[in-house]
């Protein structure tokens, strides 16, 4: 049996920038990728700390460094520059597997640079 549980969580990022123009999905600094395991194109669960959205979108790599987390497309409708927002992933694991999973997890200050890393 398979069991789907948390693979990744950036927690508290804000978001730099929002364009409903570009084609879709959320921008996000590497480094902040790396940090937890995301994958360009990786599916993801964005949840809007401000205004309840929540939307599931892919990964777009962004510049490592500057802390990017963009909505584009659609998404751009779901928030606005200044929210603050949590970024998950998921994976599906056996059983056996899921007893000892540990998630990797950040936590992000304002600058988005990490503050708490449970990686």
């Amino acid at each position: 049996m398979l069991i789907t549980l948390l693979k990744s969580k950036i927690h508290k990022a804000k978001v730099t920038d929002a364009s409903v123009h570009y084609e879709g999905s959320m921008t996000i600094a590497s480094d902040l990728m790396e940090a937890v395991g995301l994958f360009p194109y990786e599916k993801i669960l964005v949840g809007n700390m401000g205004n309840g959205n929540r939307f599931e979108t892919y990964v777009i790599e962004g510049p490592a460094g500057n802390g990017a987390i963009e909505l584009n497309g659609a998404t751009a409708h779901l928030g606005k520059i200044g929210d603050l927002v949590t970024i998950m992933s998921f994976a599906d694991v056996n059983e056996a597997e899921s007893k000892k999973w540990k998630p990797k997890v950040v936590i992000l200050d304002e600058n988005n640079r990490i503050r708490v890393n449970r990686a």
